[in-house]
């Protein structure tokens, strides 16, 4: 009978515990005999959790903390207090730490019988739905250490409003709730937002009180609902939804309703994270599965955007997700067609070889191959590069203009035939040879066979340092086009195809930058493709002076910074991302940045013009 003192004793003691006292006795017996118990010393310093199989903690007796990965100091705990209800809510790990102070017992429940003990009392979700909210607040960069807290509830909301007037029948309603695949209508009479009607209102206030499909919306429906500002932090929204007990939002912007955000696209904020857009990929078993995966990764580049993340660190995540989705559909390639017969190295040029890849990037990649093939091994390559390069073009990296792509036959060589290529590129410079030298020139290993590569990488930079001839050629094609900047420093302004007055940030502001220094890190020898990594590897030689290299390294990050925000708005306007930005759009303290980031490129292009092409161009 000990084992009943036992747990008798353990359910006196949750009784006592908000939320289990809200529990039917029925579902406490269950958590009573459900749960485990651990013992923690403070000699081990830190409680470690396993968040492959989370458990909500139940602190019985001792003192833990909980901190930050900062170290800092979000909550203490002692005696009927809880902890690791947030992996419990969103799946997700949590990158905070919880210090042992006293030697304690933990009563630990697992993700299943927290999921039954929610489904048995309202109440007791509802508690550790506005705990996990609360601690939400703790966080100075992150919501539970995933969402930017400086997201706004702008970039959840992606659906144009689909609504209905209160005279309409539910059953009509419920058939535009189906038609759209959406969980809640917006209730619109005059243009003023009076109610919402959701699927649990369909439940619980029609079905369930057995009224038919004529029933008027008007007797149903939640009436003045609770909305958020469109400018609102989204964190402010998850706590809207938690201490209010609901799962949709309508969004107002100047008191006009323009949409709804509800609980999953929270949870999609975070799930858009790029360590599980990778782990989605690793684990796709099919391209149709990785085109699907590859349709977050706007709203991944939103959320980064939207937390004030470097340009040089977002080209880096997007390139990191890009070549996620290359190295797994060459596994699946190889699954399909069979394990390759020969060593080969997969490289990447380009914006993905710089590793600042943006909205809308196509492909550049080729095939180093580790020998001449016969006509089957040619067969067999050209199937998975065209494998790979197709499902590459369904995910969005669509083709590259040029067909500078691995199913390229010409792309798809042996390594002798590669060093020709460049051997040709820089002892003939012609236009069309410096033109490929801008591309294949910024190349990067992206999986494969390391020695093909760095054999290659050897042969391209023993043939361009110190080659007066090319570098000079290459120099001039690098101040061949000039930032937009006029008299009196005015912008010069070109038209996009839709006829507006704009500047091309890409070709006109960072490509630039981009050449100029590529032309000093070929000059040098250096092996970095990334702008900003040549940057660095440039300091401390006497080429560039530090202030020169300070300011590249600033007006690249303010112009590519410019860049992402404008394709960030465009995505927002439900426009295609493009390189043109109207002046208008932005402040004159950001236009008058902007001409002083032209100013540091036109004198770094005078700079390089005056070191290598006095007397050529």
């Amino acid at each position: 009978m000990t084992e009943d003192i036992e747990i008798k004793e353990i359910k006196r003691f949750l009784q006592t515990l908000i939320p289990f006292d809200s529990l039917s006795p029925s579902a406490l017996s269950k958590a009573a005999t459900g749960l485990s118990i651990k013992y923690f010393s403070s000699q081990t310093k830190h409680v470690e959790i396993d968040y492959n199989n989370p458990n909500l903690y139940i602190v019985r007796t001792g003192a833990f903390e909980i901190r930050n990965k900062r170290q800092e100091l979000i909550d203490r705990l002692g005696e009927g207090d809880y902890f690791g209800f947030q992996s419990l809510l969103t799946g997700q790990s949590v990158d905070n730490q919880v210090p042992i102070l006293q030697d304690g017992l933990v009563y630990l429940i697992d993700q299943p019988l927290f999921s039954q003990l929610c489904n048995d009392s309202v109440d007791f979700e509802r508690f550790f739905n506005r705990a996990h909210a609360k601690r939400l607040t703790h966080s100075s960069v992150t919501v539970d250490d995933k969402v930017p807290v400086n997201l706004t509830v702008k970039h959840l909301v992606h659906h144009s409003v689909i609504s209905m007037t209160s005279d309409n029948r539910v059953e009509q309603a419920a058939r535009l709730m189906s038609e759209h695949r959406i969980s809640s209508l917006l209730i619109i009479d005059n243009e003023a937002l009076i109610g919402v009607l959701t699927d649990r209102d369909l439940r619980s206030r029609v079905l369930a009180q057995g009224l038919d499909g004529r029933t008027t919306i008007e007797t149903v429906m939640t009436k003045s609902p609770i909305c958020i500002d469109i400018n609102a932090l989204a964190f402010e929204a998850s706590l809207l939804m938690s201490t209010h007990n609901i799962h949709h939002l309508p969004v107002l912007s100047e008191e006009k309703v323009v949409g709804m955000i509800t609980t999953t696209d929270i949870i999609r904020s975070q799930n858009n994270q790029p360590i599980f857009l990778i782990g989605e990929i690793a684990r796709a078993t099919c391209v149709d599965s990785l085109v699907n995966i590859s349709k977050k990764i706007p709203e991944l580049l939103q959320s980064m955007i939207a937390s004030d993340a470097r340009a040089e660190e977002i080209g880096r995540v997007l390139t990191l997700v890009s070549d996620s989705l290359t190295r797994r559909l060459l596994i699946l390639g190889e699954e399909k067609f069979g394990k390759a017969p020969m060593a080969y190295s997969w490289i990447v040029f380009g914006s993905q070889g710089r590793m600042d890849q943006t909205a809308g990037s196509d492909q550049d990649n080729g095939m180093i191959l580790q020998r001449e093939p016969n006509d089957d091994e040619a067969r067999y390559f050209k199937c998975l590069t065209e494998y790979v390069c197709g499902a590459l073009d369904a995910c969005g990296y669509v083709y590259c203009p040029g067909d500078i792509m691995a199913q390229t036959d010409k792309w798809r060589v042996d390594l002798s035939s590669w060093k020709s290529y460049f051997d040709h590129w820089v002892n003939t410079p012609s236009p069309q040879a410096l033109l490929n030298a801008s591309i294949f020139f910024d190349m990067r290993l992206l999986t494969g066979d390391q020695q093909l590569f760095d054999e290659l990488q050897h042969f391209v930079n023993g043939a361009t340092k110190g080659n007066q001839i090319f570098i000079a050629s290459m120099a001039g094609l690098a101040v061949s086009s000039t930032p937009p900047l006029g008299f009196f420093g005015k912008f010069v302004l070109e038209r996009d195809g839709e006829e507006n007055k704009v500047l091309d940030l890409k070709h006109r502001g960072v490509a630039l930058i981009n050449d100029i220094v590529r032309v000093y890190a070929l000059h040098e020898g250096l092996s970095q493709a990334n702008t900003q990594q040549r940057l660095n590897q440039l300091l401390g030689r006497k080429i560039l002076s530090k202030n020169d290299v300070k300011s590249l390294k600033d007006a690249l990050e303010f112009i590519a910074d410019l860049r992402l925000k404008n394709q960030g708005e465009q995505y927002l306007a439900n426009k295609p991302a493009t390189n043109f930005l109207k002046p208008k759009t932005v402040s004159r303290l950001l236009q008058h940045q902007l001409k002083e980031a032209f100013e540091v490129v036109h004198g770094a292009q005078k700079g390089l013009q005056s070191k290598f092409t006095r007397g050529m161009f």
